[in-house]
């Protein structure tokens, strides 16, 4: 079986340098995988979804969950199904849930408001110029 890179030998899932996350946290289902591949795929449970329960855990800080619960909901949920082996999509399963946590976890910078150059005042208006004569060719001629 091989291992996600995030993974860490007893299951658990390395997210940050302080937010490890338990693999009893870690909610893993086996269901067969869709579409077409023949009599095997329709047999074969391959495809596998993983979950992590954000209200429910107790690894998170409390600023951490709220920022997950805004972002992703309650329950993280993802799912892989694309390789043949049960081992493979459940290392791509925890990739794609540490990669989700992670994002989701990441906390942009406030914006600085600034203003608006001298350029891109120029270019404003000679874009509303521009639409203006569009429009008034639009027109039609007048009476006089």
């Amino acid at each position: 079986m091989t291992t996600s890179p995030h993974a860490r030998g007893d299951g658990s899932l390395y997210i940050r340098q302080r937010l490890i996350i338990p693999s009893d946290e870690i909610t893993l289902r086996v269901t067969t995988s869709g579409g077409p591949g023949g009599q095997h795929a329709n047999r074969s449970l391959t495809r596998v979804v993983a979950s992590f329960d954000v209200a429910g855990s107790l690894v998170l800080s409390h600023a951490d969950r709220a920022l997950l619960l805004e972002k992703v909901g309650p329950v993280v949920r993802t799912s892989a199904g694309r390789f043949r082996s049960q081992g493979q999509n459940r290392s791509a399963a925890l990739d794609q849930l540490t990669q989700k946590i992670a994002v989701a976890l990441t906390r942009l910078p406030p914006r600085r408001a600034t203003r608006p150059t001298r350029g891109s005042k120029i270019r404003r208006v000679d874009q509303k110029k521009a639409r203006s004569r569009v429009k008034e060719q639009r027109r039609p001629p007048s009476d006089d």
